[in-house]
């Protein structure tokens, strides 16, 4: 949901006549088309002449069959019942709140009531959206005044649903608890990092209305490039899955916010993630089986956990918008995947059908591509052009009303399931929780868990208190609360930097309290001309026992933050290097949505730690982590890039290392010394102040078939002198397939805490039918006869599955490219 910060001026023009003229199959009065000339600027949609359709259709409307009774409550039956073809449109449809507002302005939370009367009596909206950080109060103060219009003016006295983006926790309240966004989560390897962010989220929401989370982010992060990378849990479906169902199982069956529920929005179906170019809401290439492999299942995860909503991919997967795909968004969402929610557009994507991907004439054909593919609700979000729009393709037999009931009775069925007949007003006798310092500790904990240290030369961290006594914090990063959090947070493109909570401790700041008998030096590195400072740079570093430079980006998101480069601005690299040539200790810090490329000076820093966006609890977590009071856990949930032109996902295919093959290009290949990493790049990877030895793999068979499972263990043995926590990630490699297989894909991990000294066995039931298949293109799994290798750690052991085979043991020394019978 993208905000404009003020109302087009397109939407302000149009004369009375116009309104009258377009609008008056709704049957208004003078006096309301009066107040809604004067009220509002909405009503675009009843002030452009509507335009020939040109694409070739049907006359007779699409068919869909009759919603089936059972599938609605009876409240919902009654309704459907009752109502008129206009209020059932209405309840499709979803406007933001600038156009209900005082001053057409995204952050204003302040309701016009004349504006959302004239809304509910005539077009009957049933859902709006949107808003900024406010305090509690107002918020409460603008729901309250909302829904008791709606109530009041509604015929048949339907409660209005609210969504609202809390990415990572109630961020459009202000003086909440804000965690990790999503990529950090991942790296934690922890899901009730997860659960705790959800349940954060709606104590300090669902009380002041706000019925309709559009979070979790749920694509898979495998587009480096790409400006939401850091909305997903990273580039793994396992991970991806377990995290999101953890989100999604405590925003909407948390009982301490009863009686209020609130719906979660899973984010953002499908395939949105992975654009061919890296820019947001553009087109990708994705085959159908990559699809059912990667994509589809954290979605399909959720969905069986009882996800009531998705809203969908803003682009094109292979040339065809998912707006006005039936395949994506009904043969596959409803009749494959199993999902009775509610689909949602995203922000005016039916319009871009005309605007940007140019697949529809006008904006009434766009409208019918849409709804005929199963959109269930247009985010439109200024106009009512499409409640005028549907009602004339019901009019003229293009869609059906059965098709208009099976929408509007998926809205319905949802606010129903929630309570809001029952409980529409919001509350004000449990303020209190908002701001609960608990909460605020708890983000910072789930920050702590999510910093990942990539490098640590000789043992430079921690950095001891008792012989570092000065310390020097530079880059755009260090004292930036901002930058910290990223997009998403009071704001869809985040505040300026005098806005955040004073108690946000930046990173400068949280070290000036956790050294309390040091010197910590902070020098800005540009001047207030904006131009760099490395001659004071250079004098601080020479002064300093150990140099911490926070490099990162402002806070971004969606179109805004694409970019054509992901290598570190040169300003600063010259910055970095300037402290490196000092000679002191370099920690570099990486902060940001996406990985920078930092090979030029990852080298010479002596330690690299990947921090992402920690949310407000990050200065404060990474302060006890430099110093050792806390000790890190986090591992990379995302291929950390050296080069900006190459970018490949962990479980990527064996084909992409064909020049390795001695028959292929022989004499013409380049066979020399491989670029020697400076860092850790993998998938998985994460260093600690302890060590952990990985021994005695072990498999209580080496041959299952369908109806058995193989039981493998490990012994994960903390050999340091420090409390850790360890991630214990399981791989499997299916060694042949019919499909090109990764080269591994994780499978299980667990996380576990270690005293120094303490061995666990740490166990991975292997299900054939759930670890072993893969889907082809029509998502029917593949089970295979061959080997698999395991991989724990350092660890690796194989297996073979023989169905209707006779037994016999796996070689422990065969290659590792052994042959394999498939069926």
């Amino acid at each position: 949901m993208k905000p404009n910060l003020t109302l087009p001026q397109s939407v302000l023009r149009g004369s009375r006549r116009q309104l009258a003229g377009n609008c008056s199959s709704w049957h208004v009065s003078p006096r309301h088309l009066l107040v809604l000339a004067l009220a509002t600027g909405v009503l675009a949609g009843c002030q452009r002449p509507m335009l020939p359709a040109t694409a070739t259709t049907s006359s007779s409307a699409t068919a869909v069959a009759a919603p089936v009774a059972s599938q609605w409550s009876p409240r919902v039956q009654q309704l459907l019942s009752q109502m008129t073809l206009e209020e059932k449109i209405g309840q499709m449809t979803q406007l933001t709140n600038t156009v209900i507002n005082t001053t057409g302005v995204q952050r204003d939370v302040v309701l016009d009531s004349a504006k959302v009367t004239a809304l509910i009596r005539q077009f009957h909206i049933g859902s709006f959206l949107n808003g900024e950080a406010v305090p509690a109060q107002q918020w409460l103060a603008y729901s309250a005044a909302l829904q008791r219009i709606a109530m009041r003016e509604s015929r048949l006295h339907i409660p209005i649903i609210y969504g609202i983006d809390h990415i990572h926790g109630a961020s459009y309240v202000a003086g909440t608890a804000i965690f990790p966004h999503n990529l950090n989560l991942g790296a934690s390897f922890n899901p009730e990092l997860a659960r705790q962010t959800a349940r954060a989220t709606v104590l300090e929401s669902a009380d002041l209305g706000h019925h309709w989370i559009f979070a979790p982010v749920l694509d898979l992060g495998v587009n480096a490039y790409w400006p939401r990378l850091y909305e997903t849990y990273g580039e793994d479906p396992l991970v991806a899955s377990t995290m999101g169902v953890a989100f999604v199982r405590e925003l909407q069956e948390n009982k301490e916010i009863l009686p209020y529920k609130v719906a979660a929005c899973g984010k953002h179906f499908l395939g949105y993630s992975d654009p061919r170019n890296g820019w947001d809401r553009t087109n990708a290439i994705i085959s159908d089986q990559r699809i059912q492999e990667f994509f589809r299942p954290s979605f399909q995860a959720a969905m069986d956990a009882g996800l009531k909503t998705i809203m969908i991919n803003s682009g094109e997967i292979n040339g065809e918008p998912v707006h006005a795909s039936k395949a994506i968004l009904t043969d596959l969402l409803r009749t494959q995947m199993g999902f009775k929610g509610v689909a949602v557009t995203d922000w005016e994507d039916i319009i871009r059908l005309v605007r940007i991907q140019k697949v529809a004439a006008t904006e009434k054909e766009a409208t019918f591509m849409a709804v005929d593919a199963g959109v269930d609700m247009a985010m439109t979000p200024y106009t009512t052009d499409f409640c005028r729009y549907v009602k004339e393709l019901v009019q003229e037999g293009r869609l059906s009303e059965d098709r208009i009931n099976l929408s509007a009775g998926r809205v319905l069925q949802l606010k129903d399931e929630l309570g809001l007949f029952e409980n529409p007003m919001p509350r004000a006798d449990r303020l209190n929780r908002i701001g609960d310092p608990t909460l605020k500790q708890q983000a910072v904990a789930a920050a702590t868990e999510t910093f990942v240290l990539l490098k640590n030369e000789k043992n430079t961290l921690p950095l001891s208190k008792a012989t570092k006594k000065r310390l020097l914090v530079i880059g755009p990063s260090a004292d930036s609360r901002a930058n910290l959090a990223g997009g998403w947070t009071l704001a869809w493109q985040g505040r300026p930097e005098n806005e955040y909570p004073r108690e946000v401790q930046t990173i400068a700041g949280a070290l000036q309290r956790e050294y309390p008998n040091a010197k910590v030096e902070m020098v800005p590195y540009r001047n207030a001309k904006g131009q760099l400072q490395l001659a004071g740079i250079a004098a601080a570093a020479r002064r300093a026992d150990a140099i911490v430079v926070a490099i990162g980006e402002r806070p971004y998101t969606e179109g805004l933050g694409n970019t054509s480069d992901l290598t570190l601005p040169e300003d600063q690299l010259q910055l970095v290097q300037t402290a490196q040539a000092s000679g002191r200790p370099t920690i570099l810090v990486v902060i940001g949505g996406r990985p920078s490329i930092i090979r030029t000076v990852a080298e010479k820093s002596q330690a690299i730690i990947w921090g992402g966006l920690p949310g407000f609890g990050g200065g404060e977590a990474l302060a006890a982590l430099l110093s050792g009071h806390a000790n890190f856990s986090g591992k990379l949930p995302f291929t950390y890039p050296q080069f900006a032109g190459h970018i490949s996902n962990y479980h990527h295919d064996n084909n992409e290392n064909s020049l390795e093959l001695s028959d292929f290009g022989a004499g013409f290949e380049n066979r020399g010394v491989k670029f020697k990493p400076a860092m850790l790049t993998e998938f998985g990877q994460g260093l600690s102040y302890t060590t952990y030895q990985y021994s005695h793999l072990q498999l209580s068979d080496t041959v299952v078939n369908s109806s058995g499972t193989v039981r493998a263990t490990v012994r994960v043995t903390n050999t340091g002198k420090q409390a850790g926590q360890e991630a214990v990630l399981w791989f499997l490699t299916d060694e042949v397939g019919r499909i090109t297989r990764p080269v591994r894909l994780l499978k299980h991990f667990d996380k576990q805490a270690f005293t120094p000294g303490q061995s666990r066995e740490m166990t991975f039931v292997i299900n054939p039918q759930q670890h072993l298949s893969y889907p082809d293109a029509q998502g029917r799994p593949q089970l295979e006869n061959g080997y698999f290798t395991l991989r724990v750690g350092d660890q690796t052991t194989r297996f073979r599955y023989a169905e209707a085979a006779a037994k016999a043991s796996a070689p422990t020394n065969t290659p590792t490219k052994a042959g394999s019978t498939s069926e």
